[in-house]
């Protein structure tokens, strides 16, 4: 017993001590974001109509039917009439793409949007210490993250990294690698950029699901800056708060959803299958398990905790689209859903059990911009700041799905009101529109038989 009583105080301190090393190591792990910026391709890069028009004309694989699909798929797709595109497939070299149109799409987005960070903030290239690109389907030597270290002649001891297969989720997975990395190196800068090469993956074929691709998918890209120096934080506009990662590649029905592959006649392409927005759900259900008790109120938790248990006990059904069952809008101010289709927009909202001005920012980025890939979630956040709808200490839950299938979310607190009007600048009063029409619905209601003449489809537009 005395011999207890004389090692209590080493116990207690030891105790003390470990619980005040953790609370610090959780006190110095911070991940600021100082800025973003979102591209704008040119003007000679939008996909009006009578482009369109002429891109599907040039397919000489469609029949009737792939044409009446198309049509009818764009018409609800919910995209606009602005979106960008490649400049190759603008020229007509769609089935032609060359490695240098892959690298100048890339050179364009990557060098535009981080010399725009480097003016904003004032951070100078040689100040960078991590940087990470995301781009699933183009993967060149030297690597992009090697352009960006040449043309800026930044350190020679950054940590550079590229994630190449990621899906449109892969900016969510580069904030996370990041955030990693902040743990093991202090008082660090780092550039996180998000796109995607459309240039040589435009589907010349006929295969119905991969004809999808071109309808959604357009020319895109943002750079991420981030901190985790302390001295940064009053300059910094948000602050990480959480992030979790799910991944249920291990279920063959989500994993096949979204898959690159060939089709019958030997074309590549990228297939997106009827159980996509299925394979979301789930995978955002999951991974919500796991992140809403660690951002909504305890009280919160607690009521939803008592409630499903006591519906178990009296065997009462769960009702149907209510919802994950807690009020997330306790702890989230803002949802920054990834724009990746009108299926996939409506499946979260549903699953989240929001409303049409929760979801407005992403329909308008799909509208816009069309799916831009990774680079996606920033054109929504960026609808949302030019809007003024972020305050300081507003939560924003930014939500994304891509290939694998994955879904990766984190939550950001605003630091600082928002009003930068960014990539939405001269446009942001015009949305929402007053309506989402377009422009192929006349050709499509005149479709009744195979008298169209789809080699001269642009003469039936307006």
């Amino acid at each position: 017993m005395e011999l207890f009583l004389a090692m209590l105080p080493l116990l207690l301190y030891y105790i003390i001590f470990n619980l005040y090393k953790l609370g610090y190591q959780k006190k110095d792990q911070c991940c600021y974001m100082l800025s973003y910026e979102c591209h704008k391709a040119a003007e000679d890069q939008k996909l009006d109509p009578r482009s369109s028009a002429r891109i599907i004309s040039r397919n000489k694989n469609l029949g009737i039917e792939e044409y009446k699909f198309l049509l009818k798929t764009t018409v609800s797709s919910g995209i606009g009439e602005e979106t960008y595109i490649p400049k190759n497939i603008v020229e007509g070299r769609e089935e032609s793409a060359t490695l240098m149109d892959e690298i100048s799409e890339m050179d364009d987005i990557l060098f535009d949007t981080v010399d725009k960070l480097f003016a904003k903030t004032g951070v100078s290239p040689s100040e960078i210490n991590i940087i990470v690109s995301t781009v699933s389907l183009f993967s060149p030597a030297p690597s992009l993250t090697a352009r960006v270290i040449n043309r800026y002649k930044m350190r020679e001891d950054i940590k550079a990294f590229n994630l190449s297969g990621m899906g449109c989720s892969a900016s969510a997975v580069a904030i996370d690698l990041v955030k990693q990395l902040f743990k093991t190196h202090k008082n660090s800068f780092a550039i996180v950029m998000s796109t995607e090469s459309m240039s040589s993956h435009w589907y010349p074929g006929k295969d119905k699901s991969m004809m999808l691709s071109n309808i959604l998918f357009r020319t895109g890209g943002c750079s991420i800056l981030l901190t985790n120096n302390r001295d940064w934080k009053n300059k910094a506009l948000m602050e990480l708060t959480c992030s979790v990662r799910t991944h249920i590649g291990s279920n063959d029905e989500a994993y096949n959803s979204c898959f690159q592959a060939e089709d019958d006649l030997g074309i590549n392409g990228f297939r997106l299958n009827k159980d996509l927005p299925k394979a979301g759900a789930k995978a955002l259900t999951m991974n919500l398990r796991v992140l809403l008790p660690k951002v909504l109120p305890l009280s919160e938790v607690l009521r939803y905790q008592i409630s499903y248990y006591r519906n178990k006990i009296m065997k009462r059904p769960t009702p149907k689209d209510g919802g994950p069952g807690l009020d997330i809008k306790s702890g989230i101010d803002h949802f920054c859903v990834h724009p990746g289709g009108r299926a996939i927009i409506d499946e979260a909202g549903q699953s989240l059990a929001l409303n049409d001005y929760d979801l407005e920012p992403a329909r308008m980025t799909l509208y816009r911009f069309g799916n831009t890939s990774s680079g996606g979630l920033w054109y929504v956040l960026g609808y949302m700041e030019a809007k003024k709808r972020l305050k300081k200490g507003d939560r924003i839950l930014m939500i994304s799905l891509g290939a694998g299938f994955k879904c990766n979310n984190c939550v950001w607190k605003v630091l600082k009101d928002m009003e930068d009007t960014n990539v939405w600048k001269n446009c942001i009063d015009q949305y929402p529109p007053k309506t989402l029409a377009n422009s192929f619905s006349k050709i499509l209601a005149s479709i009744s038989d195979e008298s169209v003449n789809f080699t001269s489809l642009e003469d039936y537009l307006p």
